[in-house]
């Protein structure tokens, strides 16, 4: 029988993984209450594939800003978004002892992370980008994944931005500039992907 160390230092291989960027915020910063009403529309999509993902195995990344605060750690971040006025976003999204937990300290989800070094160890080479928003940390995410090769899908029901006509324009621009798969979450064929 194997170790519990030895199975998370060697996982089974999961070809497909699913980023959440971004989720836990509190909507405290300029444009925080348009990105929390187009959030609060896009929450149970996100809660729905999360659990579809969870189902088959898929590993859920959480990749999210530090706020500058290097001394933070994940549940004094939690805890500072449920006390915020975005709780209600980030409750049913909170992340548990299964998923990743990656912090960044600007926008994309690879710059300065240890985000490639994992995906590489858990042999990914689809991702599933979630989260906010489509028009900054989601577009600077799905380029730097489209130039380490990994194949990026990008449910529109899953990522929101300021506006729906700025969400509209980066998922088309990131349709055409990074080989982004569009398509709603609902019709993701998950099982799939994973074979």
């Amino acid at each position: 029988m194997k170790s519990r160390k030895h199975a998370q230092t060697r996982p089974s291989p999961a070809p497909v993984a699913l980023l959440l960027i971004d989720i836990l915020t509190t909507f405290q910063f300029p444009d925080g209450d348009a990105i929390l009403k187009g959030a609060l529309q896009i929450r149970n999509a996100i809660v729905k594939l999360k659990m579809r993902a969870r189902a088959l195995d898929i590993p859920v990344l959480y990749v999210n800003d530090n706020f500058g605060d290097w001394r933070s750690e994940k549940e004094v971040l939690m805890g500072r978004c449920l006390e915020a006025k975005g709780g209600e976003f980030v409750r049913p999204l909170l992340p548990d002892s299964e998923d990743y937990f990656v912090l960044k300290p600007l926008h994309s989800a690879f710059y300065m992370t240890p985000l490639e070094v994992l995906l590489r160890h858990l042999q990914v080479e689809t991702l599933i980008l979630s989260g906010l928003t489509s028009n900054s940390c989601l577009t600077v995410t799905a380029h730097d994944a489209n130039m380490r090769g990994f194949e990026i899908y990008i449910p529109p029901d899953c990522s929101c931005a300021r506006s729906d006509e700025e969400h509209r324009q980066a998922l088309a621009q990131l349709e055409a500039t990074a080989g982004a798969n569009l398509g709603r979450s609902t019709s993701l064929k998950l099982p799939k992907l994973i074979r």
